[in-house]
């Protein structure tokens, strides 16, 4: 391998360093999203603690009598909302969700998917999983309207009886180095037992139940998109830190090659130069002494000739 060679070498690294800049530069995009990703997180995760302890103390505070959808257990599909990214480049975020799902799909035995993330339609089309609704190109804080939006098609679908569960399909952020895919079920929510007389509902128990359902619920649904949001970071920071390492042995690799073969080609320039003054020294040494050997002949004649005369 000569010049062609190293050419061919020098055209490799240029598009390697060419990715290398790329991915290291999605690297650095993704960390700093994950990190607002992770500030509006604990934030949210602090609401929603709140809301889960006034749901808990609103059920306890209704009457023994009182009856609601929001507690009723009945046979039918379950609703599984999935939460995928918009973009790629996350490593197997979206497939390790896509296969938590289709696990839970089979066991179920019936299923009404709603996917938010273009990702997650063509990962769930592989496993021929149908969707009910998807959400696309939300952006990465989830806002209130695209909360409500996906929140009011699961509660249509609950209260109209079409689907008896709903549960949320994400991946808990738990550390930039650990996600971990989970199913939470948000209803029907769980019957405590009733601790009448402890507080004054007004106006009345149904309006006032209605309202904390809806704050819970939100807050919850809007916990799991954050949490999802940031693994879906962390995952893609992850994966262009590992690319960008990948890229530097790569360069490393072909920068060894290209000075080997650089080092042979000079090697043999100077093998050559060597050769051929070599060469050009035993040329000159070789007619040298055939020149001294043709005056010798001739000297050799001429005192020859003398000597007969």
């Amino acid at each position: 391998m000569g010049a062609a060679g190293l050419i061919e070498i020098k055209r490799r690294m240029k598009s390697v360093e060419s990715t290398r800049k790329i991915t290291k530069a999605m690297g650095l995009v993704a960390t700093s999203k994950l990190r607002k990703a992770r500030k509006e997180l604990i934030a949210n995760e602090q609401y929603n603690n709140l809301c889960k302890e006034v749901i808990s103390e609103v059920v306890s505070s209704m009457p023994e009598d009182f009856d609601s959808i929001y507690y009723k257990s009945f046979d039918g599909d379950k609703l599984y909302i999935v939460l995928t990214s918009d973009t790629g480049l996350c490593a197997g975020y979206n497939n390790t969700v896509a296969i938590y799902l289709n696990n839970l799909v089979q066991k179920s035995g019936g299923a009404k998917v709603v996917v938010v993330g273009s990702k997650g339609i063509s990962y769930l089309s592989r496993y021929k999983i149908s969707t009910y609704a998807e959400y696309v190109d939300l952006p990465d804080m989830p806002a209130t309207k695209d909360i409500n939006r996906i929140y009011n098609d699961a509660i249509y679908l609950y209260e109209k009886g079409d689907v008896s569960e709903v549960n949320i399909v994400y991946t808990e952020f738990i550390s930039p180095v650990k996600q971990e895919v989970k199913s939470v079920k948000i209803l029907p929510i769980e019957k405590k037992a009733s601790r009448e007389g402890q507080y004054i509902i007004e106006p009345n128990e149904e309006a006032v139940f209605k309202n904390a359902i809806d704050m819970y619920l939100k807050s919850q649904l809007k916990t799991c998109m954050l949490s999802a949001k940031a693994s879906e970071h962390s995952a893609r920071m992850t994966a262009m830190d590992g690319a960008t390492e990948n890229a530097n042995d790569i360069l490393q690799s072909l920068n060894i090659k290209f000075n080997r073969i650089r080092q042979g080609i000079i090697t043999q320039e100077i093998s050559e130069i060597v050769g051929g003054a070599e060469a050009q020294k035993y040329w000159k040494s070789s007619s040298s002494n055939w020149t001294c050997s043709r005056y010798k002949v001739r000297w050799s004649f001429f005192t020859k000739h003398i000597q007969w005369n």
